[in-house]
């Protein structure tokens, strides 16, 4: 039944604090006429989750709706084997191929959208219409992954000379683990899902257990579209099998959640070395200028507030306003937000607030922060507790003035549908309080006024900042938070590069020109000083220093012998050559060997230069600055620097200078 919101319930205070005897309801005094407690007792929360089957239940109704096998640590290994054991195969397949498994399954996820959409709402108790628009707005950020996965993996030619090569490439980092999100089920899985397998990782993906129907649903459509069932494989249950998946030695972790939780998981990990990537929580916060446009404003912010019933990690939860405009900000906020319509039938088309997903939990965790806020001075404009009534988890939408920064309402995110306002004498007190919390993921700013715009903006402690707009997401830029907020990107090319690990490539050609025309990237400097343009800028002699590295790639090295490795930066002199025979003669015989290092009647150094023209040809000896003895060949041989003590280093150096 479709129901517009009235005062039946105390949604309205009148924006005065004589009301505040109607203090917030104790929820356990209204179990029985809103909550089933007996049914609730037998959910996720309860014995089935706790042994071999989660319970998903419908949080508008708080009926069972199907029981699924969970996970155990023994299928959980044998899933993470399978991965492990295919990762080289996935790899080497071809990404054209992979592209079009993504195409097949973004196709897909079209034509099933009513039957993905309706489970989606029965399980997590999002408006129907809003689950429709989370997965229409999938196929751009799959389409965007798909256009540029392949030049992101595309080896990168950084530098071509005629003697060497150098090359950045791209390689996927294995096994991850994709721990993901309830509220928005289908994005935040597939900014992990899509852009990881297409860059050839074998995934994981552990649903949370309030949206495991969805996580199927992606796993049949993923198969469907050809994906193979190694390298993608679904893990499900409760908290207790997440660990257990952390415990395996995996190559990446992609988390999505809370800060407590994403905190516990970086301990978890400490010390393993493993890629782990954190999108946590939220805490909001939006600026509303005098000079802004006030109908504009208070419509973006309410719905910037509300939509998803606030259960957003972008969710405005604080609005700071110029003190000029606060008392009709508020008003206007109001009536905004109550005509919002209002139904327990999640399904209906015109219902725009859905349950709380959670239940129990978030619904006490919202009293707790209102009540708290309430006995600080806060004051209750609209909503505040639970519905009248209500079959499942349905909470008031709830508007508090009068708040400060002195009440935890302020400082912890709230993840429910409840929006502070705050009034401000500047836009310098303005930037200070939206930076006062440890979170920083948003932040907006309303103004027609673009310098205000781009102080608030410049002053914003947070990975995304709005001008004139709230709780949007663009796949072409990246998705991250500071502080408590995360670490790492999703979306943007960042969120392809996050699934791959660098690796330098460097070659030395045989022969000069071996790699075609000299070719310079473009993040090789063009236009600096070189060193010996520096040198003499500064009037220093150049003969008082070595050939700049630049100088040593440029000149011809001397032809040497195939038994000799060409150092790749400094090519007129060799680094290393075949010790074998001459670490022969020197340990044929420990007894030999010892009484040559004893002798006084053998000099030691006369014999290792005899032994190195014998092996460098006479004419051949490299023609380096005899003062420099950096790049002695003996320095880059641990044999033959354990045969030496230092007063026989130094003769080898004399003797070595005399003879040139």
């Amino acid at each position: 039944m479709q129901k517009t919101m009235t005062s039946t319930t105390t949604y309205i205070n009148n924006n005065s604090i004589h009301n505040i005897n109607n203090q917030i309801r104790n929820f356990s005094s209204k179990l029985g006429n809103n909550i089933q407690s007996t049914s609730f007792s037998k959910t996720p929360m309860g014995v089935f989750a706790d042994q071999l089957f989660l319970q998903p239940i419908d949080p508008s109704n708080t009926k069972p709706i199907t029981d699924l096998k969970i996970d155990t640590k023994i299928t959980l290994q044998q899933k993470f084997e399978r991965a492990y054991l295919f990762k080289e195969t996935w790899k080497s397949v071809d990404k054209e191929e992979k592209k079009l498994m993504i195409i097949r399954f973004r196709d897909l996820l079209v034509e099933r959208l009513e039957k993905l959409a309706s489970d989606q709402t029965q399980e997590t108790g999002k408006p129907i219409v809003q689950a429709k628009n989370e997965i229409k707005a999938c196929v751009d950020r799959i389409n965007f992954f798909l256009h540029n996965f392949e030049s992101v993996t595309a080896d990168q030619v950084v530098r071509t000379t005629d003697q060497f090569q150098e090359i950045l490439r791209h390689e996927p980092l294995g096994v991850i683990a994709n721990i993901s999100a309830w509220n928005y089920p289908f994005f935040i899985g597939l900014n992990v899902i899509i852009p990881a397998l297409l860059t050839g990782n074998c995934v994981l993906y552990k649903p949370s257990e309030f949206s495991s129907l969805t996580g199927l649903n992606i796993m049949s459509l993923l198969y469907e579209a050809g994906v193979p069932e190694q390298a993608f494989q679904i893990v499900l249950g409760k908290s207790i099998i997440a660990q257990s998946l952390l415990a395996l030695p995996l190559d990446g972790v992609f988390f999505t959640g809370s800060f407590k939780t994403g905190k516990s998981i970086q301990e978890t990990l400490a010390g393993r070395m493993v890629k782990t990537q954190l999108e946590l929580g939220g805490k909001c916060a939006a600026y509303v200028h005098k000079s802004a446009d006030l109908a504009k404003a208070v419509a973006s912010l309410a719905d910037g507030a509300m939509y998803n019933t606030g259960q957003s990690c972008c969710s405005v939860e604080r609005i700071y306003v110029d003190h000029e405009i606060y008392d009709r900000f508020v008003e206007e906020l109001k009536l905004a937000v109550k005509s919002f319509r209002f139904s327990f039938d999640p399904t209906n088309p015109k219902t725009y607030f859905g349950p709380l997903t959670r239940g129990i939990p978030q619904i006490e965790h919202l009293q707790k922060l209102i009540g708290g806020a309430l006995k600080r001075g806060a004051i209750l404009e609209l909503g505040g507790n639970v519905v009248d009534n209500a079959p499942g988890y349905f909470f008031a939408p709830t508007i508090l003035s009068n708040v400060h920064h002195g009440m935890p309402i302020q400082k912890e995110e709230i993840f429910g549908p409840v929006v502070t306002v705050q009034p401000v004498k500047s836009r310098d007190e303005a930037a200070a309080l939206m930076n006062d919390t440890p979170f920083g993921l948003a932040g907006s700013v309303y103004s027609e006024c673009q310098e205000t715009a781009n102080f608030i903006i410049q002053k914003c402690n947070s990975g995304t900042v709005y001008w004139n707009a709230c709780d949007r997401v663009s796949p072409y830029l990246p998705w991250t938070g500071r502080g408590h907020s995360g670490i790492g990107s999703t979306l943007g090319i960042e969120g392809i590069t996050t699934f791959t690990k660098p690796k330098g490539i460097h070659l030395i050609g045989p022969k000069l020109g071996h790699f075609g025309a000299k070719q310079m990237s473009s993040i090789i400097p063009q236009q600096m000083l070189t060193v010996d343009q520096i040198m003499q800028a500064k009037g220093i002699e150049q003969n008082d220093y070595a050939k700049s590295p630049q100088n040593e790639m440029d000149h011809k090295s001397p032809a040497l012998p195939s038994n000799v490795n060409i150092h790749p930066i400094d090519h007129s002199f060799p680094l290393e050559y075949d010790m074998t025979e001459e670490n022969e003669l020197l340990t044929d015989n420990d007894e030999d060997t010892n009484d040559l290092d004893n002798s006084n009647d053998v000099d030691l150094s006369e014999a290792r230069s005899n032994r190195m023209r014998d092996i460098l040809g006479e004419d051949e000896s490299p023609q380096s600055d005899p003062s420099d003895t950096s790049n002695s060949d003996f320095t880059h041989n641990e044999n033959l620097e354990d045969d030496f003590d230092p007063e026989d280093y130094e003769d080898l150096e004399e003797d070595s200078k005399d003879k040139k």
